[in-house]
């Protein structure tokens, strides 16, 4: 009976620790993104086409590193998402359509935002 108990105890204990390691990374990622979103929207709105390009790599390059490891634990919908939509932004800054181009900057860093929200541990998830 004991060991049962001290089993299920570190069991629980390890789904705790890891459910906290991922909300962390989640976190860390949204934060990192975001910040490249909005550098990369400020350079869209003074048309810096030098910028727009270099701040537009460092997006995908980011994104397909974070990618690789949010694909572990976070369902590949969510993140398919961002993909199509960051692909429908560079589509859009390379035809110079930068008000469709923030347009899905902003959709891009919706979902990202959302995707933090889904898996953080809260009532509201767990109900």
């Amino acid at each position: 009976m004991i060991k049962e108990l001290i089993a299920s105890i570190i069991i629980v204990i390890a789904v705790f620790s890891l459910d906290i390691f991922t909300q962390n990374y989640t976190k860390n990622t949204s934060a990192e993104i975001d910040k490249y979103f909005s550098d990369l929207k400020e350079e869209i709105l003074n048309e810096n086409t030098e910028k727009i390009n270099e701040n537009l790599k460092r997006i995908e390059d980011l994104w397909e590193e974070k990618y690789k490891r949010l694909a572990y634990y976070i369902e590949h919908d969510e993140l398919e998402k961002v993909n199509i939509t960051i692909t429908n932004m560079k589509s859009y800054i390379e035809t110079e359509d930068y008000s469709s181009a923030i347009a899905n900057l902003e959709e891009s860093k919706f979902v990202v935002e959302h995707i933090e929200e889904k898996n953080s541990f809260n009532l509201q998830n767990i109900f």
